[in-house]
């Protein structure tokens, strides 16, 4: 298993903590990531975390753009603005800092979910109601309408 799929709601700590689920500590195990990249997702109000490959992919397609040009300045608002580096304590836990907290409204929960080659961190409910909007978009799609 090398993809990160499914999800998981989990409590958080009183210290701010949140055990990641083994299933993503597996994968990150079999993957060799060690320090996380976590970045704001471009659309939804979520966390998003992967590997340094992530953030190596992203620049890559920065340095595609003129280095003066508004697209690649926008991007790199986004990519290098919006993201830190972290890494998880000896017990697989992640701290959930006001850098994620303020970007998604987690307060005492996380939903961690599963994107293939990351994942993200979500307030529970805003998961739920985007899951469930996706599906509805989804169902209109295939009915024609």
């Amino acid at each position: 298993m090398n993809r990160f799929l499914s999800n998981a709601t989990k409590k958080i700590d009183a210290k701010g903590r949140v055990s990641v689920p083994a299933v993503f500590r597996t994968v990150l195990a079999e993957r060799k990531i060690a320090e996380l990249y976590c970045f704001q997702d471009f659309i939804f109000p979520a966390i998003s975390i992967g590997g340094p490959d992530l953030l190596d992919r992203f620049e890559r397609q920065i340095d595609q753009e003129d280095p003066f040009s508004a697209e690649a300045n926008s991007m790199s608002l986004l990519i290098h603005g919006g993201g830190v580096f972290a890494k998880l304590d000896a017990e697989g836990r992640l701290m959930i800092t006001d850098f994620i907290r303020d970007f998604t409204g987690i307060d005492k929960e996380v939903t961690f979910v599963g994107r293939a080659d990351h994942f993200q961190l979500w307030e529970p409910q805003a998961f739920q109601e985007a899951q469930a909007e996706a599906r509805r978009a989804r169902f209109q799609q295939r009915a024609g309408g």
